[in-house]
């Protein structure tokens, strides 16, 4: 493995673990059950699948050149970011009724991976981030499309690896996190940042 390879792993693994919208949602599915835990952070993976697949096409440099286009994406990610948290804060009285009844939400495979996959693929930024990151680790004289695909797999692995590792570790803590009063605490803060982050996302196109 070259030095350029070694030190793309270590910004790419710092971007991924960066806390965000990303790792809030699979908090909240996690929470719930591993399963939706497992299929949300495998929604984000297939979304920066996505990404590079547009990234590598050119689509990046489209919406960085058409600012009205790059705004409404961002305007239509940071209105459902914005959903799943006033969802989230919503449903804290339906856990109060779902607990009084001995019985927790439950939420479906197919829709944890819809909201990972939907959360991270509507961020136009990540789009850009990869077509303004990859070619800074590309050698010169070196092939530019196995290389930026190769990176972008990296990028891909990592979060697979890492959102996974959130899932099953809020699973593992589930006995203790999932307590009647611990878990509304955490519902609560988890809806608090999504609805945060959403109003951060929208009012930034807004405001530019």
């Amino acid at each position: 493995m070259d030095g350029q390879l070694i030190a793309f792993t270590g910004v790419a693994a710092g971007m991924v673990a960066m806390p965000g919208a990303d790792f809030t949602v699979v908090v909240r599915n996690a929470l719930v059950s591993r399963r939706a835990g497992v299929a949300c952070a495998l929604g984000i993976a297939a979304a920066l699948l996505i990404h590079t697949a547009l990234a590598v096409a050119g689509v990046a440099a489209v919406l960085a050149a058409v600012p009205a286009l790059f705004r409404a994406l961002q305007l239509l990610g940071g209105a459902y970011v914005l959903y799943l948290g006033v969802r989230t804060l919503q449903s804290l009285r339906e856990r109060r009724t779902a607990a009084a009844a001995d019985d927790g939400p439950v939420v479906s495979g197919s829709r944890a991976l819809r909201q990972g996959f939907v959360t991270n693929v509507l961020n136009p930024k990540v789009t850009i981030t990869f077509l303004s990151l990859l070619p800074q680790f590309v050698p010169d004289g070196s092939p530019a499309m196995p290389r930026t695909l190769l990176l972008a797999l990296i990028v891909v692995a990592l979060a697979l690896a890492w959102f996974q590792a959130v899932a099953l570790l809020v699973d593992r803590l589930g006995r203790w996190l999932r307590r009647p009063r611990t878990a509304r605490a955490i519902q609560a803060v988890t809806g608090t940042a999504l609805t945060v982050l959403g109003v951060g996302l929208v009012l930034e196109p807004l405001l530019a």
